[in-house]
């Protein structure tokens, strides 16, 4: 049985994939690590900062996947689409084939961008430059990371904000670096800026969507 590194970037994510998985804590109480089967689910945080610290003990053969949530380009995604891409781009010169994941379907690309893409203006910019369905933060630095150790690396995504919607950056700056959302930040957000709560909510919504979407994906990919 092949054994499958799940990475994601938030806590938020890795913990609600764990819940629909059935998948139980293991390690270090310190950040979010998971097991279960042939699965093993662990943040990294955002740009996947953290995976070389947190996954120094992965086993040869394991496939890695870079699963959560992406925000759509393409007008054509909705909010819960998945998205498991053939390849992962981070500028033109840079491109990078991903490993087959029967029984799930790969199509189109995926770009992983430096910075949250905050409006739709800058999202229709990135899709007619890129011609990417989706943008993330962590897939291309995750397959990267797999890829120098020898190991096949797979995305496995669906959309929380589709291509009419981007995410305020400071919504976006809530998150730490470790992958922990810090409250008190969150707060501050919403007492500053009243259509926070309502941006807020909106994301909450397509977040939950979409990691079913990937929580049901990936069950089917453990099954063989």
């Amino acid at each position: 049985m092949t054994r499958v590194l799940v990475v994601t970037a938030v806590e938020l994510e890795t913990r609600a994939l764990a819940r629909h998985l059935g998948l139980g804590r293991v390690g270090s109480p310190d950040w979010s690590h998971f097991q279960g089967g042939a699965l093993e689910l662990m943040c990294a945080g955002p740009r996947a900062a953290h995976l070389a610290s947190r996954a120094a003990g992965i086993a040869p053969g394991t496939l890695v996947i870079s699963a959560g949530v992406c925000g759509a380009l393409s007008p054509d995604l909705a909010e819960g689409d998945l998205v498991v891409p053939e390849a992962v781009v981070r500028s033109a010169a840079e491109r990078r084939a991903t490993a087959a994941l029967p029984p799930l379907r790969r199509a189109g690309t995926l770009v992983t961008v430096d910075a949250v893409v905050t409006t739709p203006e800058a999202k229709t910019r990135l899709w007619i430059e890129t011609g990417a369905l989706a943008c993330d933060m962590e897939s291309a630095p995750i397959l990267e990371w797999a890829a120098a150790r020898g190991l096949a690396g797979g995305v496995v995504r669906a959309v929380s904000d589709s291509a009419s919607r981007g995410v305020p950056a400071d919504l976006a700056a809530v998150v730490e670096p470790d992958g922990r959302v810090r409250t008190t930040r969150a707060v501050r957000v919403v007492l500053s800026r009243p259509r926070a709560i309502a941006d807020a909510m909106a994301l909450r919504s397509g977040t939950t969507v979409a990691l079913k979407s990937v929580a049901a994906a990936l069950a089917r990919l453990a099954r063989g």
